[in-house]
């Protein structure tokens, strides 16, 4: 979220900036992120998607990076309007 200005921004700015600009949020932050797409859809509300990368799942090395954005783009293949994906990691 750096290059839209948001780096050590809350959570509930990160995911309002995301779902104005329509971006997907991609994170780690189970706990707070889904609870933030789930009040927003209970309000009405629609969003682009949340992806979650769980750390357990994911190195967060460089040479991890090549995996996730296989998972990141293996998601994209389909809608992600108003759901949550837990990435998994692309089968060897």
């Amino acid at each position: 979220m750096a290059e839209l200005g948001l780096a050590g921004s809350p959570d509930p700015d990160v995911f309002a900036a995301a779902v104005a600009r329509g971006y997907a949020v991609l994170t780690e932050n189970v706990a707070d992120f889904t609870r933030l797409a789930a009040e927003h859809n209970t309000a009405g509300g629609h969003h682009h998607g949340l992806l979650i990368a769980l750390s357990s799942r994911f190195s967060r090395q460089p040479a991890g990076s090549e995996a996730l954005v296989a998972a990141v783009n293996k998601a994209a293949q389909q809608s992600l309007d108003d759901r949550v994906v837990y990435l998994k990691q692309p089968p060897s």
